[in-house]
């Protein structure tokens, strides 16, 4: 399969990498995370593994408490995802390769596959922001409907109302069958082959990897926990739906948005020739709630994704003070710059996008 990028430069996409690399230079800063990233390591991994050990040893016992532990193990569990592992997996983390190597490894231990998020999430997404048929973030099961370029069925009438149900299984759909359908996917399509690797050690490290996930979050609780296996399905569950549902929204409110465009092939080749990748960035993606501290803290500057897409090798500490370069320069070239002020109008203006297109 060929897959043709924009890759025209203009005055907006080279005046805006001046900038940005004169305000890292100027004061003193290198585009990777520093201590401040560091500290998210054991803070995150503490909120995933510390009610996990504390039930596993027999520290909690009682099962309304142990409900409340796997939906705090959900929470740390996306912030994990949020704040360490995408930067890692973008080689952002670190400036050695091997600590973002290990850190990207952080996708395992949640029970996903680290290669398949790459192909996914870095080639595909990144590449080709909202295209038809060629970025997976907007090309979901067939009961949900992301892009007006998606075939309409009868059941899309409704999906504003059960839409944030099939959110909450999507870490769930990756520890279960959605990564093997990947893998067998990309290594078709010759996507294997820019990672360097083949499809016999994909899979291999594929099905270790999946086999000492489902050993620790759900073996070893069955053997050492004086609970019944459906109290321990049900605490798994939890988990997920929770982690699901917080990454969900969280990267849904940045490109399947009312003010966000979407293209078929033809029309991503056809801008290839009129506009740059940077004014096409703009155009698919939007922010939210950037005044808000701590939300950009445990969302790993997730919530200035204009900033992300336009620098996914910059860590997302520096992303703040970016947005203030890449607002004045958007501005003063006449460019889009879509925001919305808090979470919750982002999460409603999505879901007035999502009935918009199950009824058009």
């Amino acid at each position: 399969m060929q897959y043709i990028r924009l890759t025209r430069s203009d005055e907006f996409s080279k005046k805006l990498t001046q900038q940005v690399e004169e305000y890292l230079k100027k004061n003193n800063l290198k585009r990777f995370g520093s201590w401040k990233i560091l500290l998210k390591v054991p803070l995150m991994f503490s909120m995933f593994l510390l009610p996990y050990f504390l039930m596993v040893l027999g520290v909690i016992e009682n099962p309304w408490i142990m409900f409340f532990m796997t939906m705090i193990m959900g929470v740390g569990m996306a912030g994990i995802g949020l704040s360490i592992m995408h930067d890692a997996n973008h080689g952002a983390f670190s400036k050695y390769n091997w600590v973002n190597k290990i850190m990207s490894f952080s996708m395992e231990v949640l029970g996903g596959y680290n290669l398949n998020w790459r192909i996914q999430h870095n080639v595909l997404h990144h590449s080709f922001t909202n295209v038809h048929d060629m970025d997976e973030d907007i090309a979901p099961v067939g009961v949900l409907r992301f892009s007006p370029n998606e075939p309409r069925k009868k059941v899309h009438r409704f999906q504003v109302y059960y839409a944030w149900f099939f959110y909450g299984l999507m870490t769930l759909s990756w520890m279960t069958n959605k990564d093997f359908m990947q893998l067998h996917k990309y290594s078709k399509n010759g996507l294997l082959k820019s990672q360097n690797t083949t499809l016999a050690k994909a899979y291999t490290h594929l099905i270790i990897s999946k086999l000492l996930y489902y050993t620790y979050i759900i073996v070893i609780p069955l053997l050492v926990m004086d609970i019944s296996w459906w109290q321990v399905l049900i605490g798994f569950g939890v988990m997920h739906f929770i982690s699901g549902s917080i990454l969900a929204f969280v990267f849904q409110v940045a490109h399947v948005m009312p003010e966000t465009e979407f293209m078929t092939k033809d029309s991503y080749t056809t801008k290839n020739d009129e506009i740059s990748w940077a004014k096409h960035q703009m155009m698919t993606t939007a922010n939210f709630e950037n005044w808000n501290p701590l939300l950009t803290w445990y969302v790993g500057g997730l919530n200035y994704q204009i900033e992300h897409h336009l620098f996914p090798d910059i860590s997302h500490i520096h992303y703040p003070k970016i947005s203030k370069i890449v607002r004045k320069t958007a501005k003063e070239y006449g460019i889009d710059y879509h925001y919305h002020r808090t979470f919750g109008g982002a999460i409603f203006n999505h879901l007035r996008l999502l009935n918009s297109l199950g009824r058009a």
